[in-house]
């Protein structure tokens, strides 16, 4: 193998599709989650973040510098770019605590240095499913001891989105999130589902018997639909937590989401 193909990034070229604000709600939930891992890490240089996929233009870069240092001062997020036309575009952007790299799932960073964060927003849905599992494996592997990937698809304005959060071991949870004023039953956001389940919304797998039941539990709230959509969705999500491991509580229901362990969703026959 010749020193360029050795050198070339792993991976390929997104549609590059980006706007401000587009990934609020999984920056917020990051903060929330991840916060304390990262003030944990804090050395000398800080703990550093990728934003894996930034796309045409590095505003989910910036905004995830913005949201992380609100919770980790010392916090440096670097955006990492397959397109390296897209890393000169973003080079103006660069400032104290945030920088730009060519680069693909190989996570390239200065010095070898193993990242606490690595998000991959909106990256795998133009692959193949049976990729996912490898680039999850070779992402996870970059992440320093007590690192989280966080993987996952939304649409073009952030209304709703889905994502997996990794740990070096291995999937842990899935996280689905939406605007609720908006939200016309659950089961909508089955086509944001990230690619690693989104074939598997089919009956016989368990994320396609969640999502019905969460249809169920939204329409049996249909009277606190009176008090607001976040009172319904908060009822809905407290019915289905009898029967799902539900890992998350009323202060995150509020913000539209809810958290299941990825045991529990996992594809059928499939161990990932």
């Amino acid at each position: 193998m010749s020193r360029r193909a050795a050198q070339r990034p792993v991976g390929a070229v997104t549609r590059g599709t980006t706007s401000p604000n587009r990934l609020r709600r999984m920056d917020r939930w990051i903060a929330a989650a991840h916060g304390p891992a990262l003030r944990r890490a804090a050395g000398p240089d800080g703990p550093v973040a990728v934003d894996l996929g930034y796309g045409a233009a590095p505003w989910t870069a910036v905004e995830l510098l913005e949201r992380l240092r609100a919770v980790c001062p010392d916090v440096r997020v670097v955006g990492v770019e397959i397109d390296p036309a897209r890393v000169e575009a973003a080079r103006p952007y660069e400032r104290p605590g945030l920088a730009f790299a060519h680069g693909g799932f190989e996570v390239p960073l200065p010095g070898g240095r193993r990242p606490m964060l690595i998000r991959a927003a909106n990256v795998l849905r133009q692959y193949g499913e049976s990729e996912v599992p490898p680039v999850w494996d070779r992402l996870r592997a970059r992440l320093a001891p007590g690192g989280l990937l966080v993987e996952g698809t939304c649409d073009e304005l952030g209304r709703r989105h889905v994502w997996v959060a990794l740990g070096p071991q291995g999937p842990r949870t899935v996280t689905f999130a939406a605007r609720l004023a908006s939200l016309g039953t659950p089961s909508d956001l089955a086509e944001r589902l990230p690619k690693a389940l989104i074939h598997r919304n089919v009956p016989g797998e368990p994320v396609h018997a969640f999502l019905r039941e969460m249809d169920r539990a939204w329409a049996a709230a249909a009277p606190y639909a009176a008090l607001g959509a976040r009172q319904r969705w908060m009822r809905t999500v407290r019915e289905v937590a009898g029967g799902w491991p539900v890992v998350d509580g009323p202060r995150r229901w509020r913000q539209g989401e809810v958290t299941v362990r990825w045991e529990a969703l996992a594809p059928r026959g499939n161990g990932s």
